[in-house]
C-alpha cells in the first residue's frame, strides 16, 4: 500500500527577477489549462491522455510557449480536475421532493444521478499555479540544500524552509513526486508530494478497537475496547467560528472599501483554523491509542444534515464542519502509524442501547444530550453512546463481518405473532407482560451483530 503525503514549504529570498519568472510561467500554465479545459468540454469530455496529447501538444507549445514536460502536466492537471468533479457529481445526485408522502407521513424524495453533462460551462482555472515534475522540472540540490525550479526563463535556485524535511530525504522510504508552486499574498510556497510504501494492515495485528463519533458539541467522542471514553470538546471551536461569522456579516453589511479590504485580509483564515484543529485532533488520537489500532468511523457519504429543524443561528455550524477532512487526516496518520480506519453504517448508532440492544428513537433526548433506555434503564451521554455502538461495529469488522450494521425489524408484528403471542396465549400471561415482550420484538439486530 502506498501512502502519499503533502509537504508544505515556504520559499525564501525570492528576488524580483525570480518573481517575474514565476508569475510569467504560472500565467502561461493557467491559460493553457483553460485552453485544454475548453477542448475537453467541447469534445464530450475526452479523457484519454494519448488522444489529448496528440491533439493539443503542439498547440500548447506554440501558443503558450510551454516546455515539453509542462505541456504534459497541463493535460494531466485538467483531466484530474474533471475526474474529481465527475466523482463529486456522482456522490451528490440531484434530489427533489415528489410531493408524495410515505406511510409515516414523511415526504418522499427522488434522486437523479448526475454526471459531467450537467456542467453548463467548462471548468475555469483562476488561481495562478504551476505543476513541476520530479527530475525534469525540479530537483533538490544536496550540496546547497536548495530547490532548482524550471521556468520559461530558465531554472531558478531558491532557498526554502520546512520543518523536519530531512526525514523525507531517505530514498529507501520516501519517493518524491511533483511540486505545485503557489503564491499567497506576497509569499511563495510549494506543495511537494511524497509517497511511502507501507505493508497492508492485517486484522490479526490489532491491539485496540476505537469507535469515534464525530459532532459539533464534541468534535470526537471516542470509546475503546477497555471501556474507556475520551471526549474532545468543540465549544471553543464553535465560539471561534461564530466570531468569524459575525465579523463577516458586519463587514458585508457596511459594504465600504475599508470593509472589503478587511474581508480580503481575513481571506481563508477560518478554513486554515479548521484544518489546524483537525490536524491536531487526529494527531492526538493516533498518538494516544498507539499503533495496531482500528479506528471505526461512521460512513457519512450522502448523509444530509437537515437544517429545517435547527435554529437559524446554528445552521451554519451544522452544514459547514469538515467531517470528511477529519476522516482523511485520521486515515493517513493512522496508516503511517501501523493502524487503519474503517467505515461502518451510521444507521441507529445513536438510537441503540449498547446493553440490551433496544433501538428506539424516542429514547434519545437531544436537549439534555442524554439517552435513557426504556427497556433496561441504561443511561449515557448520547455522543458517548454513539461511540460505543460504533466501537461494537468495529469489533464485528475485526471478527470478519464485511459490512457490520444494525437493522430494525420490518415485520415486527408477524415475528411477534409467531414467537411471542402464541406462547403467551398458552401461558395466559398478563397484559403487561404481553406488552413488554411485544416491545422486545420491535427491534432485531443482524445475526452477525448480536452482542
Amino acid at each position: 500500500m502506498d501512502q502519499a503525503v503533502t509537504i508544505k514549504a515556504k520559499l525564501l529570498n525570492i528576488d524580483d527577477q525570480t518573481t517575474h519568472a514565476f508569475i510569467k510561467t504560472m500565467t502561461a500554465y493557467r491559460d493553457a489549462c483553460n485552453f485544454v479545459s475548453q477542448y475537453v468540454f467541447d469534445h464530450d469530455f475526452e479523457f484519454r491522455f494519448s488522444q489529448l496529447n496528440q491533439a493539443l501538444y503542439h498547440d500548447l507549445r506554440d501558443l503558450f510557449g510551454l516546455k515539453s514536460q509542462m505541456a504534459q502536466s497541463v493535460i494531466r492537471n485538467v483531466v484530474a480536475r474533471y475526474k474529481t468533479i465527475k466523482t463529486q457529481l456522482k456522490q451528490t445526485p440531484f434530489r427533489y421532493n415528489t410531493g408524495e408522502k410515505d406511510a409515516q407521513g414523511h415526504a418522499i424524495w427522488s434522486r437523479i444521478p448526475r454526471d459531467l453533462t450537467w456542467l453548463w460551462r467548462p471548468v475555469k482555472f483562476k488561481r495562478l499555479q504551476l505543476d513541476l515534475q520530479r527530475n525534469r522540472d525540479w530537483s533538490y540540490l544536496n550540496t546547497s540544500s536548495q530547490l532548482s525550479l524550471n521556468t520559461l526563463m530558465g531554472r531558478k535556485k531558491v532557498d526554502f524552509v520546512c520543518k523536519n524535511f530531512d526525514q523525507y530525504l531517505d530514498a529507501s522510504r520516501w519517493k518524491f513526486g511533483s511540486i505545485k508552486l503557489l503564491q499567497f499574498k506576497n509569499n511563495w510556497y510549494i506543495h511537494l508530494s511524497a509517497t511511502m510504501s507501507l505493508p497492508e494492515y492485517e486484522l490479526k495485528q490489532t491491539q485496540h478497537i476505537v469507535g469515534i463519533d464525530r459532532g459539533l458539541r464534541f468534535l470526537a467522542a471516542c470509546y475503546d475496547e477497555q471501556g474507556q471514553t475520551l471526549l474532545c470538546s468543540g465549544q471553543k471551536v464553535l465560539r471561534t467560528r461564530r466570531k468569524y461569522k459575525k465579523l463577516r456579516a458586519q463587514l458585508q453589511a457596511k459594504d465600504t472599501k475599508s470593509a472589503k479590504r478587511r474581508l480580503k485580509k481575513i481571506g481563508q483564515r477560518e478554513n486554515r483554523f479548521i484544518s489546524d484543529v483537525n490536524h491536531r485532533l487526529t494527531k492526538t488520537l493516533v498518538d494516544h491509542y498507539g499503533p495496531n489500532t482500528i479506528f471505526a468511523l461512521e460512513d457519512l457519504t450522502n448523509v444530509r444534515f437537515a437544517t429545517e429543524k435547527a435554529a437559524k443561528k446554528r445552521r451554519y455550524e451544522m452544514v459547514s464542519w469538515t467531517f470528511y477532512q477529519f476522516e482523511q487526516f485520521l486515515a493517513y496518520k493512522a496508516n503511517l502509524n501501523s493502524s487503519t480506519v474503517v467505515k461502518v453504517s451510521p444507521r441507529f448508532t445513536s438510537q441503540r442501547c449498547p446493553k440490551c440492544g433496544r433501538i428506539r428513537k424516542e429514547n434519545r433526548n437531544h436537549e439534555l444530550h442524554l439517552y435513557i433506555c426504556d427497556e433496561c434503564g441504561y443511561k449515557s451521554n448520547d455522543d458517548r453512546l454513539a461511540a460505543m455502538n460504533i466501537q461494537f461495529l468495529g469489533e464485528q469488522y475485526h471478527k470478519g463481518v464485511k459490512i457490520p450494521k444494525f437493522t430494525k425489524l420490518r415485520s415486527a408484528e408477524q415475528t411477534w405473532q409467531v414467537n411471542g403471542y402464541r406462547q403467551l396465549s398458552d401461558d395466559a400471561a398478563s397484559e403487561a407482560e404481553v406488552a413488554r415482550r411485544y416491545n422486545r420484538y420491535l427491534v432485531k439486530i443482524d445475526e452477525s451483530c448480536k452482542p
